[in-house]
């Protein structure tokens, strides 16, 4: 026993020992950043950017899912996020000596077979498309490889939006199919679905028994001294019917709007080739049909019977007038997309339906031809069965009797359930994408609260205010001041800036390029990796760093490009230690 206590104290460590090991560890790792440092600012390296550009392999780690390629594999794609090397080694772990993503995993198989198969793009069938699209743009695949896959995915590709030359014209145009775009508008829109809501509900109420018309008929014939009168319902309104008079109030205004919308429309051959102008044609047309009707209506309505069924066909019509709603439902528009980038699900779900309905009623009517109380007298009386069986709606009106017929009914049920689910994941991926690219959408349309105008002649800092803006290794230039263009990061804050690599890119990627960050916010900062700014710039500015933990930038945001000249950003930053003082320039 006093061996083995003896044992294990002489194993035990002091803890002075641990910590004079962390201190000579951090002390050697600090040495090595500001060699580092040095090498930088006297040009020598550039930081991790350079490192592999001699190695042959590429080690990628995806959410801790490790992918090793040739370097030369993603050189060839340079404008992406593996391709350049500047975008990629802000994720660069030295310690690791590999790149890391904090990303999905499943999707990073397509994404590398993109590498490898010189631009094809293949998406795993474990990914949802929204996710696998997001991926996409998160890489930097391009455009060009984001429309091809979409167009492989079954997608419809959306045309541009052109809008007309003319003032005038424009703003008809954007009053009646951009209810968002004006007040307006948008009170227009709410106009235009209060009326069709009249329209539907009128089309439903005049069904009732209280309000339906009805006409006496005398059916005596000359020829014979019968006389007889009967009362049927009479199916053309008059004047001055309260329904046709506020049916022609809607129709007033659908035309109206037809018209305005068709004068304004940029192409007016394209006009009728949209779905939803067809829609509004059509939903217009029993009215005039009609109201022609009425006028040369005969009195004795010699065909009375054809020109009736006729004239209930026509005004059926009418019910399309509520997929005029979906014009100002997003809701409703997101459903019609989901379906027509569906419809090859959709058709083989119809082409497998078909062959079961066959196949599941021509053996019900083999099973039950000797039972004496069979309802299935042919194998069509039999389509209707199978449809409501396999449908899992069941009816019960044909029914099997005999125990064959029972054991092909409970086949043909749960061939139903099968059959029915199999599309049913593909279709809800199409809902979640286009639903999520809505709301991208909705979003990059709202500006957020408190955000600084985008274009440089609306900024509200001016060139004496230069000194007080902050870069992050970045060159300001004279014209940049002068236009009143602030150059930083992001607000600095410490408790909201700490993070691992991704939270800060994603940080340093989604804000705003004209915010301004001021002197005081920086106390608890020092700079690291400071790039110079030329000799013959004017300006005398501070270059200050980012408190992020083991950030590094070596690329310019492509938010940053739009309204900011940066010569080189590769900064590598870390937070201030206690009791250590602000460096600045």
């Amino acid at each position: 026993m006093s061996t083995l206590s003896g044992t294990a104290s002489s194993l035990l460590i002091p803890y002075g020992t641990i910590a004079l090991w962390n201190r000579r560890l951090n002390r050697n790792l600090e040495e090595t950043r500001e060699e580092e440092v040095a090498e930088v600012e006297q040009g020598n390296l550039s930081g991790p950017c350079d490192q592999l550009s001699g190695t042959e392999r590429l080690v990628i780690n995806v959410s801790g899912l490790r992918f090793e390629t040739q370097l030369q594999t993603v050189n060839q794609f340079p404008d992406t996020l593996l391709g350049n090397p500047r975008k990629r080694d802000q994720y660069y772990d030295r310690l690791r000596n590999e790149y890391f993503f904090d990303r999905n995993r499943s999707s990073f198989d397509g994404i590398l077979y993109f590498y490898q198969s010189g631009g094809r793009l293949r998406r795993p069938v474990n990914v949802p498309i929204d996710v696998f699209t997001e991926e996409i743009k998160f890489y930097e695949l391009g455009d060009e490889a984001l429309a091809k896959y979409r167009e492989e995915e079954g997608f419809i590709k959306e045309e541009p939006k052109v809008l007309p030359k003319h003032k005038f014209q424009r703003k008809i145009w954007l009053l009646f199919e951009y209810p968002e775009s004006s007040l307006a508008a948008r009170f227009l829109a709410i106009i235009s679905v209060f009326v069709i809501l009249l329209s539907i509900i009128i089309f439903c109420v005049e069904t009732l028994p209280h309000f339906r018309q009805y006409r006496i008929v005398n059916e005596t014939e000359a020829s014979t001294p019968d006389n007889r009168l009967t009362i049927e319902e009479d199916d053309l309104p008059t004047i001055d019917q309260p329904f046709f008079v506020v049916e022609t109030f809607c129709i007033i205004w659908f035309s109206c709007e037809l018209l305005a919308r068709f004068a304004s429309a940029p192409k007016k051959l394209q006009f009728f080739k949209v779905i939803m102008n067809v829609i509004d044609v059509v939903s217009i047309i029993p009215y005039f049909i009609t109201v022609g009707a009425v006028i040369i209506d005969d009195p004795k309505r010699q065909n009375q019977t054809t020109s009736l069924a006729v004239l209930r066909v026509i005004r059926l019509v009418r019910v399309f007038r509520i997929f005029k709603l979906s014009r100002h439902s997003k809701g409703l528009q997101i459903l019609g997309q989901t379906l027509r980038a569906s419809v090859r699900e959709l058709g083989l779900l119809v082409f497998f339906l078909l062959i079961c309905v066959i196949l599941f009623s021509s053996a019900v009517y083999f099973a039950e031809a000797d039972a004496d109380t069979s309802l299935f007298r042919s194998i069509p009386d039999g389509f209707w069965w199978a449809v409501v069986t396999m449908t899992t709606v069941g009816y019960g009106d044909m029914r099997p009797v005999t125990v064959w017929g029972k054991l092909i009914g409970s086949l043909c049920a749960i061939a139903g359930v099968l059959t029915i689910a199999l599309p049913v994941p593909v279709i809800v991926s199409n809902f979640n994408y286009f639903y999520h690219r809505e709301a991208e959408s909705e979003e990059k349309n709202v500006t957020e609260p408190g955000q600084i105008p985008d274009s440089p002649l609306d900024s509200p800092f001016s060139a004496d205010d230069s000194d007080k803006f902050v870069g992050t290794g970045c060159e300001l230039t004279s014209t940049d001041v002068e236009l009143g263009t602030a150059i930083t990061i992001a607000k600095v804050h410490s408790s909201s800036t700490t993070g691992s690599k991704t939270d800060g890119r994603k940080k340093l990627s989604t804000a705003s390029h004209t915010s301004a960050v001021r002197e005081d916010e920086m106390q608890r900062t020092r700079p690291r990796h400071i790039v110079r700014p030329p000799e013959e710039s004017p300006l005398d500015f501070r270059m200050l760093a980012m408190p992020v933990a083991g950030l590094t930038r070596c690329d310019t945001p492509s938010a940053f490009k739009q309204n900011s000249t940066f010569e080189k950003i590769c900064a590598e930053v870390s937070p201030l230690d206690s009791g250590q003082e602000r460096v600045t320039k």
